[in-house]
């Protein structure tokens, strides 16, 4: 027989001749327990190895002091990043955090959803996967009264928290910069269009382009699956066998960018010079890459932070109803040598 190595209350109770409430009241310290009877209990608890059942607790106060996450893959920076923000706000409030990917597969981020839910969570933040579109499996918490805060990647229906940014904005501003370097033929690396992050830049890229006057050629907009390093590099080799190849590279985000990046350098393409490029998150490897990439800042962490502080402010509401609210942070275009051409004097 498998030896039980799970030691409860009962067992406590059994074993040294006290109730259970008391020695409930005992482990907590209660002041209707003396001192010496809450220090005997506690000091053979200790010795026996128990444990408290946090599940059950938070079963009895409806408050598991734990926040559920859904994000997409954590070995990206800037998930990480917002996954930093997340913890340390959550920690400081004496919250813990359960974190769950979906690897940008719909499937797992039903059954990841599923999990969280049945570990009894008091609140999900949640980063959409590129395949997600239909955002039904985070209706159980809403349902239930638990808060869902939707950050970077959200949906356009779903009445809850958002924490975002300006993609729009964000995009035309980047394209403005490439154009301001004398790029006349840009191409955008846009990613799933059903994705808010993704619909908003391929927005503002195409935007820019009509205020500046300049020619929108579809054939230089490309919808891309994942903007994995493997398919910027496909795109990249598959633009530069048009016979009015781009002069210009706005990616919707870094790791595609630095792709392009490394091919156009084997091909001999000078950049900035031949073909100036830009991409988006600012992640570590912008700055690493010869020549460095420009990209627009990305502030990860503090979306985060901010995802935090929505569940715990709802979870203080007296009312506790659901609530619709975007909050937006700014961000700005970090120029560096990927995309800076010197001016002719």
């Amino acid at each position: 027989m498998k030896k039980k190595n799970t030691l409860t209350i009962y067992d406590l109770a059994r074993e040294l001749n006290y109730s259970t409430s008391t020695i409930s009241r005992a482990l907590k310290n209660h002041k209707s327990i003396s001192k010496k009877t809450a220090q005997l209990i506690q000091r053979a608890a200790e010795e026996r190895g128990y444990r408290p059942n946090s599940l059950a607790a938070s079963l009895r106060s409806n408050n598991s002091k734990t926040i559920g996450v859904s994000i997409s893959n954590i070995s990206r920076p800037f998930v990480s990043d917002m996954i930093s923000g997340i913890e340390t706000s959550a920690r400081e409030k004496g919250y813990n955090v359960i974190i769950s990917q979906s690897h940008d597969s719909y499937d797992n981020e039903v059954s990841n959803a599923k999990a969280l839910y049945d570990s009894r969570v008091c609140g999900i933040i949640a980063s959409l996967s590129m395949q997600t579109e239909n955002t039904d499996h985070f209706n159980q918490f809403k349902d239930q009264g638990i808060p869902v805060v939707f950050v970077d990647r959200v949906p356009n229906n779903f009445q809850s928290y958002h924490v975002i940014i300006d993609n729009y904005t964000s995009a035309y501003i980047a394209t403005e910069h490439l154009i301001e370097q004398g790029c006349k033929r840009i191409a955008h690396f846009a990613g799933s269009q059903h994705l808010n992050v993704y619909s908003q830049r391929k927005k503002g890229f195409i935007e820019a382009l009509k205020h500046h006057d300049l020619e929108i050629d579809e054939r230089l907009i490309v919808d891309m699956k994942t903007l994995s390093f493997e398919e910027g590099a496909q795109v990249t080799a598959e633009l530069f066998k048009l016979n009015n190849p781009p002069d210009g590279i706005f990616s919707s985000n870094d790791t595609a960018a630095v792709s392009a990046i490394l091919y156009l350098k084997k091909q001999g393409i000078r950049i900035p010079d031949d073909v100036a490029v830009i991409g988006f998150n600012d992640d570590p490897i912008s700055s690493i890459v010869e020549p460095a990439l420009s990209t627009i800042y990305h502030p990860a962490q503090k979306m985060g932070e901010l995802s935090t502080r929505r569940i715990l402010e709802h979870l203080e509401k007296e009312d506790g109803m659901h609530t619709t609210e975007i909050s937006v942070l700014e961000t700005h275009v970090i120029s560096r040598a990927s995309s800076v051409r010197k001016k002719s004097t």
